[in-house]
């Protein structure tokens, strides 16, 4: 038996292409992946996008749903601090990101596997920046335990 399986890391093969959910409020962090498209910067086709009024609106269910529905990570995209157009929104749903995290590694499913960015409508590269640098963290973590039967 290998260290790694002793140690139940996940054998992941190269062809291994991480299936990622990101909630992306309506006024920024969407519009800024529409920008990403629109200057043809390349990035990750795994990431599929959830358009949603304000990601203060994310409800800890939804996550934890999508991470029940197949996703090996989950990204919660809102607008920049200071500049949530619901006010506080973003700000609510931090909170929410962290205590979902903290709930994913109770679990055993890893908090690493969610995160939160916030960005401007103006922040298209940004964007293609933190698909590219989540689908990679995925990749390093393996397929989900949800989604291996583990």
């Amino acid at each position: 038996m290998t260290e790694a399986q002793e140690k139940n890391i996940p054998d992941v093969s190269s062809d291994f292409e991480p299936k990622i959910v990101a909630f992306c409020c309506h006024y920024c962090s969407y519009a800024a992946a529409d920008l990403a498209g629109s200057m043809r910067l390349d990035y990750p086709t795994n990431i599929k996008i959830l358009k949603i009024p304000c990601t203060g609106k994310v409800d800890v269910l939804y996550l934890l749903r999508a991470f029940e529905d197949g996703a090996d990570g989950v990204i919660v995209a809102g607008c920049e601090e200071g500049t949530c157009h619901f006010i506080n929104g973003n700000i609510k749903a931090k909170k929410k990101v962290k205590y979902t995290k903290k709930i994913l590694d109770d679990i055993g499913l890893g908090g690493d596997r969610l995160e939160m960015y916030n960005l401007s409508a103006a922040m298209g590269q940004k964007f293609a920046d933190l698909a590219k640098e989540m689908t990679e963290r995925i990749k390093k973590l393996g397929p989900s335990p949800v989604n291996s039967g583990a």
